[in-house]
């Protein structure tokens, strides 16, 4: 993912002719997708072709932490209109309505609700959302919702969803759908009896980005594929570790972090003091540093929650291997942490990127029919992070997808499929994140979900360009820069999102015009089989890694009908 600018340059230049020369998406260029993007509110209506003009759904948030307050940021207020948020934290909820100020970037994903509507002060905002701590609450007392957004720790989806729906709300919920498959095929069955619009936030599907990287694909611009390599790399490592988040010292003095939200809050609190002191202070600057005090100390007021023990809300006292003492707070601030609560590496991140790489070998097929893996092969480790959590700190794996021409009675079956390879680790960010799509005839790169970059074969050090031929268009080497840019594929790249905002239009969307999900040909694109086909193949990689050995993909864990599921191999079960 390394790549020198100059090679970006190359590449940029190709993919942008590629997806011009198939006159992909020619409506970017009129003058309301201009007047669109200048408003800020996406491409989404114009590029997938659902309407813009409905009314809004009233909506509930359940869980506005890290994720729950960038779905809020992502809102569009055309489509989606808050009513309601449930959270057990009162840090969760300080952000949910005033968004988040630690930095420029935490603040532009997580704007708040202020931001999002306009209101002034948080108890204007709370004349038009109702706040509510426990799920149950909110479930149970807005009845008028169209639906819900759930963003809890993962071991919560399923009640939270199953609840929701009986009570007559659609769901748009977090990935991965559930934490066991048997939870997903509940969800799947609830929203099919309920008539309910269930969609799960795999975000690639509403990418446009990795659209025009599907279109390029189907045009025969790489060939045949035949292998693709994704990874996600962080350089976290003990005492600074994205997913160990500080806690209030009263929480757990004993806890390797203890006192650094304190700590922070003095510093700040003085930093404070002292501009408001001087005369000559920016007002903007007083304003920023107001924010994160009152940010800091909704932050530590974590350490009791509504007043109860967070045992009530579904955390629990532990202790790891014999030697590691966890609070239930810390369960459920470092949920991410530990199997019960999550599913580590390959829920959050690898989920993502195997439900891409699946994207990308569908459009192989006719039709664009998604393909489930034949099998994997897995491994995970913990050689960084001691005793204060179970989730591995490395996840390395190998599927096989069929290819077009696989015969599952062909003795040279293996002759036929794709493979992909997948890594996350800790403790190295080199690489960042992405995936690469190898064909015999070109390589495709995707960045970061900012870029696409293509190049002839492995050559990345040849300028090549792609050029109509009387069977597609073709990728070619040149000596010289083509003149020809297309400016479709300059849009597609300049202003591509990683389709939060998309994917939330669209389910408001579906929800007005299908709102009892009777016409088969609109629902959410991550609906629930296609959900289940991503969870199957993120919990059946954790249940290979921990069996050690090869599991071969039963094509009952992917049918919504089907009882059966991976967790079955385990010898608990």
């Amino acid at each position: 993912m390394d790549l020198t600018p100059e090679e970006k340059a190359i590449g940029r230049e190709n993919f942008a002719a590629a997806i011009g020369s198939a006159a992909v998406r020619r409506d970017f260029l009129n003058d309301s997708i201009r007047q669109g993007l200048a408003s800020g509110r996406g491409l989404g209506p114009y590029y997938f072709g659902y309407d813009k003009s409905i009314d809004p759904i009233r909506v509930g948030v359940i869980g506005t932490g890290d994720e729950g307050c960038v779905l809020i940021g992502a809102i569009n207020p055309d489509f989606l209109r808050v009513e309601a948020i449930a959270d057990i934290r009162p840090y969760s909820v300080h952000r949910a309505f005033h968004g988040d100020w630690y930095s420029d970037a935490a603040r532009a994903v997580r704007c708040g609700l202020l931001a999002k509507y306009g209101w002034k002060t948080e108890d204007e905002a709370r004349k038009h959302v109702r706040v509510y701590g426990p799920y149950e609450d909110l479930i149970a007392n807005e009845k008028d919702l169209d639906g819900v957004i759930i963003a809890l720790p993962l071991h919560l989806h399923a009640p939270a969803a199953l609840a929701a729906m009986k009570a007559g709300m659609h769901v748009l919920t977090e990935k991965l759908m559930a934490h066991t498959i048997g939870q997903c095929k509940q969800m799947a069955r609830a929203a099919k009896e309920f008539g309910k619009h269930l969609a799960t936030g795999h975000q690639r599907h509403y990418s446009i980005l990795y659209d025009n990287a599907v279109q390029a694909i189907q045009k025969g611009v790489l060939g045949d594929l035949h292998y693709i390599r994704a990874q996600w790399h962080r350089g976290n490592l003990p005492g600074s570790d994205s997913w160990q988040q500080p806690m209030p010292k009263q929480a757990k003095p004993g806890d390797a972090l203890a006192g650094r939200l304190e700590r922070e809050l003095a510093a700040w609190q003085r930093k404070l003091e002292g501009l408001q002191k001087n005369d000559k202070a920016d007002p903007d600057e007083v304003a920023l540093w107001q924010a994160r005090v009152a940010q800091k100390i909704a932050q530590i007021a974590d350490e009791t929650i509504a007043g109860k023990p967070v045992e009530g809300f579904g955390y629990e006292n532990a202790k790891i291997e014999g030697v590691y003492d966890r609070p239930a707070i810390e369960e459920l601030i470092r949920w991410r942490l530990w199997n019960r609560t999550g599913g580590g590496l390959m829920a959050e991140l690898g989920s993502h990127q195997l439900d891409a790489s699946s994207i990308f070998v569908a459009s192989m097929f006719e039709g664009n029919k998604k393909q489930h893996p034949l099998n994997v092969a897995a491994m995970a480790n913990r050689p960084l992070f001691p005793v204060d959590r179970d989730v591995d700190d490395h996840v390395y794996c190998l599927f096989e997808f069929p290819a077009p021409q696989y015969d599952p009675g062909d003795d040279y079956r293996r002759m036929k499929t794709v493979t992909v390879a997948y890594a996350s680790i800790n403790g190295n960010g080199w690489g960042g994140y992405g995936e690469t799509v190898f064909g015999t005839e070109g390589t495709l790169i995707l960045d970061r979900e900012e870029e696409v970059l293509l190049y002839k074969s492995a050559d990345t050090a040849s300028k090549t360009r792609v050029v109509e031929t009387s069977t597609g268009p073709r990728l070619e080497t040149h000596d010289d820069g083509d003149p020809r840019s297309a400016a479709i594929g300059q849009h597609a790249l300049l202003e591509a999102t990683r389709g939060y905002t998309e994917q939330l239009e669209h389910w408001a969307w579906c929800i007005r015009k299908n709102p009892d999900d009777s016409d088969p040909d609109i629902h959410p694109r991550c609906y629930p089989k296609v959900a289940l086909g991503d969870a199957v193949i993120a919990l059946t990689t954790n249940i290979a890694a921990r069996l050690g050995r090869r599991v071969d993909f039963d094509p009952a864990w992917f049918d919504p009908d089907s009882d059966a599921a991976p967790e079955d191999l385990l010898p608990e079960a």
